[in-house]
């Protein structure tokens, strides 16, 4: 064996690498800093893990000759997954130690920040969580070492039931298919970690704990800026939609991963699904009412939200709950008033920015709004995406007092886009996947997965898109919510959660093969086996029971709306 390997240290943005001689038999931690004096990054933030020929790793990980290694900290969506994964390991230590007894459950993200929960003998006060905070920061500052354990399956469950962690062992038990299971432990705290973790606590020193009634708030850095803790927004809408997922969570009898799989597996899978989908039309039904009752000042419907959301078979089904109550919708898409290719705005890197403000026809788009509203004939145009410019049809519209406008568009949400329209005569509608589910007490299915699960089946379905595509413009369409989405979803008048408690494992048997086809030489290979290793917690299911109507019809196909 030679005494010394060489590896090539990759720069994430590009094909840039760099020549690095390390000791045979190394760890990433053990020789870290001199791969930093390699480092084509500067780096802003300590390094976590490390992608080793486009699979994430632990720090502990040894390298072999000829390995491609990209070290990874907080300035990525892996960095921030691998910082606030070890954190909540930290939190949930503290707060056994501060609180003996409690259970802590992280339920769900509010912004920059995750709420959860700890269950007591007593309800949580103030107090209690500032002495986990100070606790928590007494575990960074010792610097402590997270060690990796691999243990037989059955010895792993039982330590984690014997520990306060019976979610997790009834997981591993009856649904993780391997003998063995790979186990962390920082002092006397154990835990399972669905992802890899920093290698020590002192990594970890950029956080706010602080009580958020009835529980409490993780307050994180962002990777766009890994040195602080941006102020936190209070976004009391999006809370309350979580609290009524939460609700439909307890009332279908379904919480983590596990309490689905016991579903599929014991034949009842078809139930919850129609209770499911009874919710969603309850919902619809409700939000059609109220905009009937205010019918004499509503004149516009605006519905937006992110990327695979299911806003398109929203608005059909909205559409119909408006039939029942009288009301005739009119579907205009904002995508028909993009401005034409050449005035079309350009990113950071040069590429056409549809998702920019500036790509829609304003003037063009508030004429026809307002000239509906006055009762004046108008004639639609359609923006041909082939040829970059926009074309008139015939398509001539003129609104009776029992029409109703319905825009589906990103910029729904931004006032600027409808200026020329008083307020009070909008009715803004945020759709966006809000799922209820966990994997465990302190691991909750990510809304953002949901959704690029959906995209993955829609775009290999309907586009004829590899998996690798959609991954590969993820972030930028992330970019894109993150700017023209999200600073408006408060600003809706009502909120619709699309999310559908089965829909992982009905998305299972479509996206593992997508997913198990992205090559190994590319960087989106990473992220494909995190979802496999995601997916592969759930049992799959068959879409026979899944009605023509269901949001998730629009990804997975059989359903009864244009697409």
């Amino acid at each position: 064996m030679p005494d010394v390997i060489r590896v090539l240290l990759v720069h994430p943005l590009g094909e840039e690498t760099v020549p690095v001689e390390l000791p045979a038999g190394a760890t990433i931690l053990e020789q870290l800093d001199r791969l930093l004096a390699h480092d084509p990054v500067p780096r802003r933030s300590p390094v976590l893990a490390a992608k080793v020929n486009n699979a994430m790793k632990s720090l502990h990980t040894r390298l072999a000759d000829g390995d491609r290694v990209e070290l990874v900290d907080l300035t990525s969506e892996d960095g921030l997954r691998v910082y606030t994964r070890t954190l909540i390991l930290v939190l949930a230590r503290a707060a056994r130690e501060v609180m003996p007894g409690c259970v802590v459950r992280v339920e769900h993200s509010l912004g920059n920040a995750l709420y959860g929960e700890i269950h007591f003998h007593r309800p949580l006060k103030a107090e209690d969580v500032a002495r986990i905070e100070a606790r928590m920061r007494e575990i960074v500052a010792a610097d402590l070492p997270i060690v990796r354990h691999r243990y037989r399956k059955t010895e792993a469950a039982a330590r984690l039931r014997d520990s306060g962690r019976a979610d997790t062992a009834y997981l591993l038990e009856r649904y993780v298919p391997t003998a063995t299971v790979q186990i962390h432990t920082c002092g006397p705290f154990i835990d399972y970690a669905y992802g890899v973790l920093a290698p020590r606590t002192g990594l970890l020193n950029l956080f706010k704990l602080r009580f958020y009634l009835p529980g409490f708030i993780l307050e994180l850095p962002r990777p766009d800026d890994p040195t602080t803790i941006p102020p936190y927004v209070e976004q009391g809408k999006l809370a309350n939609i979580f609290y009524e997922a939460e609700r439909w969570g307890r009332i279908l009898g379904v919480r983590t991963v596990a309490d689905l799989n016991d579903t599929i597996q014991s034949g009842r899978i078809g139930d919850l699904i129609r209770v499911a989908e009874a919710f969603h039309e309850k919902k619809i039904a409700q939000i059609a009412d109220l905009i009937a009752a205010n019918i004499d000042r509503i004149r516009i419907v605006l519905i937006a939200g992110p990327s695979a959301s299911g806003k398109t078979t929203f608005a059909h089904r909205l559409g119909i709950q408006l039939r029942v109550n009288g009301i005739l919708p009119v579907p205009i898409s904002m995508d028909n008033y993009f401005v034409e290719r050449e005035k079309t705005p350009r990113d950071e890197e040069g590429r056409l920015d549809f998702d920019s403000p500036d790509a829609v026809d304003r003037e063009l788009f508030n004429d026809h709004l307002t000239k509906l509203i006055q009762g004046e004939e108008v004639e639609l145009p359609t923006f041909d995406f082939l040829t970059g410019k926009r074309v008139f049809k015939g398509e001539r519209v003129k609104l009776s007092p029992r029409h109703l406008v319905v825009v589906e568009g990103i910029h729904g949400l931004n006032d600027a886009l409808t200026a020329s329209i008083p307020a009070g005569r909008k009715f803004k509608i945020y759709v966006s996947a809000l799922t209820q589910l966990n994997l465990d007490d302190l691991n909750r299915v990510s809304t953002t997965d949901v959704r690029i699960l959906r995209r993955i089946v829609r775009d290999n379905q309907f586009r004829g898109r590899s998996a690798v595509d959609t991954l590969r413009a993820w972030p930028i369409v992330r970019r894109g919510e993150r700017r023209n989405i999200f600073p408006f979803q408060e600003a809706a008048d009502i909120m619709f959660n699309s999310a559908l408690v089965y829909e992982p494992a009905i998305l299972k048997p479509l996206a593992e093969p997508l997913l198990a086809q992205v090559p190994s030489d590319v960087p989106e290979h990473s992220e494909a086996r995190r979802l496999l290793r995601f997916l592969g917690y759930f049992l799959p299911c068959g879409d026979r029971d899944v009605p023509a109507t269901s949001i998730l019809r629009e990804f997975i196909g059989g359903g009864c709306f244009p697409t």
